[in-house]
């Protein structure tokens, strides 16, 4: 519940930042010359941009959220077998062992977005989160039956 907390604040201060900006640049396009209307422009642009982004990755966390209520109704969650330090963080060498289990599953099981959740699941407790986002975007293409790229 913190991080949708955390989530939520998050972009709702990324959308005031937005507004903020966007002001700027219609101002700077009114003052009229080459140049103001130019850095108007590209000031525009930048907040177009991170709309884009925002929208995007609230996309994929929902979509990731449903995949997760999915599985749980299903009994199929991963358990946390994780040892951890006593500071609380995951042990790199119990979080390399599930690694290799969940990666196993899904090459036994390549079109299961089940094993691919999983899968992602171990990528973010082994601290790999650009693999962990691309597994769970390959989960979810297969839950909605779209084409994966190999």
């Amino acid at each position: 519940m913190t991080a949708k907390i955390t989530y939520a604040v998050a972009a709702a201060a990324l959308v005031v930042y937005f507004g903020l900006v966007g002001t700027r640049g219609v101002m700077l396009i009114q003052h009229g010359t080459l140049l103001t209307v130019t850095f108007g422009v590209a000031v525009l642009i930048l907040p177009l941009i991170g709309i884009w982004f925002l929208w995007k990755n609230t996309q994929f966390v929902q979509r990731a959220n449903r995949l997760a209520a999915e599985l749980d109704a299903e009994g199929g969650l991963p358990v946390d077998e994780l040892k951890r330090t006593p500071a609380g963080r995951i042990d790199r060498d119990s979080a390399d062992e599930v690694f290799a289990r969940r990666k196993a599953e899904t090459e036994d099981a390549p079109g299961d977005w089940r094993s691919w959740f999983r899968l992602a699941i171990a990528y973010h407790d082994a601290r790999d989160t650009a693999r962990a986002r691309r597994a769970m975007q390959h989960a979810i293409a297969l839950h909605d039956g779209k084409p994966v790229r190999a």
